[in-house]
């Protein structure tokens, strides 16, 4: 018997940017708890697994009472492709939908999470991605992407936002991934794709310390209860 939906955290040991990120502390607990918590507390999955090619990663699935997977070595490396790491989970645990939360994602909101994949089970995609709208003016390899330079400099609500994806949360109806994959050896972007836009938190990607150093800070605040305030000549 299959589950309906399983949510996968993957969690290489290595990482070259910021040495083991998935278990640096933010508010004294690790990187990884926060995508854990998060899906424990959307309350839409029938399993959670870690995804790891390290056993120190077992100790922290029972820590948190949840499922361990042990991939082989040779998925661990840098260079090692996501869609190899999906398919070489699937081929061990059978589901409808799974469901990819990122580990250095933790400002992800439960309540978001169980609403996305609601959505994503409502509709007929083969697979749907995070992705957020950016207000800014962009180019891609020097070329103006959404503004004019014959004009007055336009002002950042005026423009036409560009879309990033954020890879937060991907998912993928499981058939269909194992049937693109060994169709064309790869499936993350093949048949019905949704993008499901996010705010900037739940966008937030930790990738390097001062990123680390941001969240961890955004978390403190967020858990005090912070209002914003203003300068005391607004009373006046």
């Amino acid at each position: 018997m299959s589950d309906k939906i399983i949510a996968m955290i993957p969690a290489r040991i290595g990482s070259t940017r910021l040495k083991f990120k998935n278990l640096a502390l933010v508010n004294k607990k690790p990187l990884i708890y926060y995508s854990i918590n998060a899906s424990i507390e959307s309350n839409i999955f029938d399993k959670i697994i870690i995804n790891s090619d390290d056993n120190v990663f077992k100790k922290i699935a029972n820590r948190y009472k949840v499922g361990f997977y042990n991939r082989p070595k040779k998925l661990g490396g840098n260079n090692i492709k996501s869609d190899d790491v999906v398919y070489d989970f699937l081929k061990s645990y059978k589901c409808d939908v799974l469901v990819w939360v990122n580990p250095i994602a933790p400002l992800q909101d439960p309540k978001d999470i169980n609403k996305i994949v609601k959505d994503f089970l409502k509709s007929n995609s083969n697979s749907l991605y995070t992705v957020v709208d950016r207000k800014v003016h962009a180019l891609y390899q020097n070329k103006i992407l959404n503004f004019k330079k014959d004009i007055k400099f336009q002002q950042t609500q005026s423009l036409k936002p560009v879309t990033e994806m954020v890879y937060t949360l991907m998912m993928w109806k499981r058939k269909e991934f194992i049937k693109n994959y060994s169709k064309f050896g790869n499936a993350f972007l093949k048949g019905k794709i949704k993008y499901y836009k996010v705010d900037t938190l739940n966008s937030f990607i930790v990738k390097n310390a001062n990123d680390l150093f941001i969240v961890d800070t955004i978390i403190k605040s967020l858990n005090s209860k912070n209002k914003v305030k203003y300068d005391r000549i607004l009373k006046k």
